[in-house]
């Protein structure tokens, strides 16, 4: 049989033991204590073959649920949107799927043009002066954003509204330890940042103050009244997590004053894929350029005058002193950010657009349908493609029936909230049929009774 990998043989084993000098493998580990060694055999079937593996895998693949025989409701931070064809195609392109770090331009000029346009469809979708080469995910990137502000205002006190997304929140606190900053969490009322808590918490001593926008239950945060309240104090600045795709909508966060905008690129050519990996973005105003984590590509011209692309602005331990590095942040998502960039290229500026505000319609037909149905809808304000509804009983369960019936239900509130037990954040994003949301609404309303 013909195998599509090269195992290694009995030869090449004694080949290697040879050549670096030792008779067995057992006397790789003999400086290893016995009792500390696992002396048994590993609890693994026996070898098969490659047709006989495949075999095994597709069926253990094929119990899993997929929003490709599923529709799925479920959001919370992973969508599931429309991807051209076009994108798997351009990233497994072997100069594109095996590429590293860009060090040699004069060799990766395709790989880091293809950043740039990452870049500059960052700033056009936020509304920002800069945005670097990615992140490892929107995560990871809020948390950055979060450290970049103690230090650029030399300030400990870090608001953060309890409306971003948990995981996020989660990721923060971890950040944060090592700077020793203060996490103060602001609350949420009707969907929204609580901002007379906010007003009362902001001070002389806050760094920044983070908000999502849409935040985690799909509501639209007043930035402009957010904004004049972070003005208030000197140098504390406005860190946005925000959706890409709703931007192309939205009114950017730049235009409402923020410093530091981050988010990630899933909704944008990278499938769900069980949460991962994605790709965070990190966009800033002018003057932060210079700290901004990661590394920049720039774009300059040649000593024939013609247009060409380098590595740029790398404030990374890697290429300078460790003590003035401003993260630790070593790779670009590059392949995930490329995967972005061609989706939105073929999508186009008013595809986004449009793509946007299908999200919105149908979410709101959703929302119409529930409420007709007699579900209560709790968050009433503006919102994007998601929205929270109270049900009755345990939406773990309602979500095992649901699935029974082909459909993966919304994210149990109860998760992160233990006051909103029986909340279900629904997302309704523009793959979602009219036949779908009718059918989600009706099994709800069967569970119901």
């Amino acid at each position: 049989m013909e195998f599509r990998y090269l195992p290694m043989t009995e030869a090449d084993k004694q080949k290697m033991l040879e050549t670096i000098g030792v008779e067995s493998t057992e006397e790789l580990f003999s400086d290893i204590p016995k009792q500390v060694r696992f002396n048994k055999e590993l609890n693994l079937k026996e070898p098969t073959s490659e047709v006989e593996l495949k075999r095994e895998l597709t069926k253990m693949a094929s119990i899993n649920a997929d929003s490709v025989e599923y529709s799925s409701f479920l959001g919370a931070g992973v969508y599931d949107h429309y991807i051209p064809s076009v994108v798997d195609h351009v990233i497994s392109r072997s100069e594109f799927y095996t590429a590293y770090t860009p060090y040699q331009p004069e060799i990766s000029q395709g790989e880091l043009q293809a950043i740039f346009e990452f870049q500059t469809m960052i700033c056009e979708l936020t509304g920002m002066a800069v945005a670097n080469s990615s992140m490892y995910d929107g995560g990871t990137a809020l948390a950055e954003a979060v450290n970049l502000s103690a230090a650029t205002t030399k300030k400990k006190k870090i608001l953060v509204s309890k409306a971003v997304h948990p995981e996020s929140r989660a990721v923060i606190d971890s950040y944060a330890k090592g700077p020793h900053l203060e996490i103060v969490e602001i609350d949420h009322k009707n969907g929204l940042t609580d901002l007379d808590q906010l007003a009362s918490e902001i001070d002389e001593d806050t760094a920044s103050v983070v908000v999502q926008y849409p935040n985690f239950f799909g509501q639209i945060e007043p930035l402009q009244e957010i904004n004049e309240l972070v003005n208030q104090q000197k140098k504390t600045m406005l860190i946005t997590s925000s959706n890409p795709l709703a931007l192309g909508y939205l009114t950017p966060p730049g235009q409402f004053g923020a410093d530091i905008v981050v988010g990630d690129t899933q909704v944008f050519g990278i499938p769900a894929q069980f949460g991962g990996p994605h790709c965070g973005y990190f966009a800033t105003t002018a003057k932060l350029m210079r700290k901004v984590p990661g590394r920049l590509v720039g774009q300059t011209k040649d000593e024939d005058g013609l247009r060409g692309f380098v590595l740029t602005l790398q404030a990374r331990e890697q290429h300078i002193r460790r003590d003035k590095a401003t993260s630790n942040i070593c790779s670009n998502q590059a392949l995930n950010a490329l995967a972005s960039s061609v989706a939105m290229s073929s999508i186009g500026k008013h595809g986004i657009k449009k793509m946007a505000k299908l999200n919105m319609q149908k979410a709101r037909y959703a929302k119409q349908q529930l409420k007709e149905a007699g579900f209560a809808v709790t968050t009433e304000g503006p919102f994007f493609n998601e929205l929270v509804v109270k049900l009755d009983g345990s939406i773990t369960d309602i979500n095992e029936k649901l699935l029974q019936k082909g459909i993966i239900g919304g994210y149990d509130l109860e998760r992160a909230y233990p006051e909103l037990n029986g909340h279900m954040l629904i997302a309704v994003t523009e793959i979602r049929s009219k036949a779908e949301i009718d059918a989600f609404v009706k099994e709800l309303g069967d569970i119901h009774g």
